[in-house]
């Protein structure tokens, strides 16, 4: 049987595309999202009893990534990007119906934000400037944390973050409220986990201004900040 679904909502972030954006939700909880319902769903109601919940669910699809022919094995990056897993072992993108998962934690429920109706602000958000949502779920603790959970592969790959320079020139051109998200996006390493080559000029999209760095060894140095086109 099939079923179609459409979006719900869709979220606004600091990212206009998919580079930068930390591999997973939580990571840099300085980061903010707003989740703006379709006109359909803007009904207070829907969200009546949201606000006892300090986190929630979010079931979105990677619409950027969506692949037409999907493979049963995938590359991650947390891996070097050179391994091999199954892919429905990992959390690619690259997969047959191209959803993805993030638990994010609520920040402020407003019920009559005045251009949107309900809106959810939220922190940790690992997704794309307007990426589809399909569903929205409470996080609840006694069902949905394991702590004595294991972990897999990635549970053998040591967590890593690099030394960031910011030279005052570059970090005066981000608002001082984002400069700390920035700063920590940054440390997570957003280069492509087959792209280590030292010297090497990156950029990407973050608050309307293109960030350009270089990495060498464990040093990340920011070399230009500029507003993004």
């Amino acid at each position: 049987m099939i079923h179609e679904i459409t979006p719900i909502a869709h979220i606004h972030t600091e990212f206009s595309s998919k580079f930068g954006i930390p591999r997973q939700s939580g990571l840099v909880e300085e980061l903010k999202g707003t989740i703006i319902f379709e006109p359909e769903y803007r009904d207070p109601q829907a969200l009546r009893g949201l606000d006892g919940f300090s986190h929630i669910w979010l079931i979105w699809l990677f619409s950027e990534s969506v692949c037409r022919e999907w493979s049963p094995t995938v590359r991650p990056p947390r891996l070097g990007g050179n391994t091999r897993m199954g892919v429905f072992a990992t959390r690619s993108p690259f997969r047959p119906n191209s959803l993805g998962l993030s638990s994010m934690r609520i920040e402020h429920v407003e019920e009559n934000h005045p251009k949107y109706g309900p809106v959810i602000q939220v922190a940790g958000a690992d997704l794309m400037d307007g990426t589809p949502i399909f569903d929205i779920k409470p996080y609840v603790p006694q069902a949905d944390s394991h702590p004595q959970a294991l972990g897999g592969f990635s549970a053998n790959v040591g967590d890593y973050h690099l030394q960031v320079e910011i030279p005052e020139s570059w970090l005066r051109q981000i608002p001082e409220e984002k400069q700390e998200a920035l700063k920590k996006v940054l440390a997570e390493d957003p280069r492509p986990a087959y792209q280590k080559e030292a010297g090497r000029v990156y950029g990407f999209s973050f608050a309307g201004q293109e960030i350009r760095f270089q990495v060498n060894g464990n040093v990340l140095t920011v070399c230009g900040v500029e507003k993004a086109r």
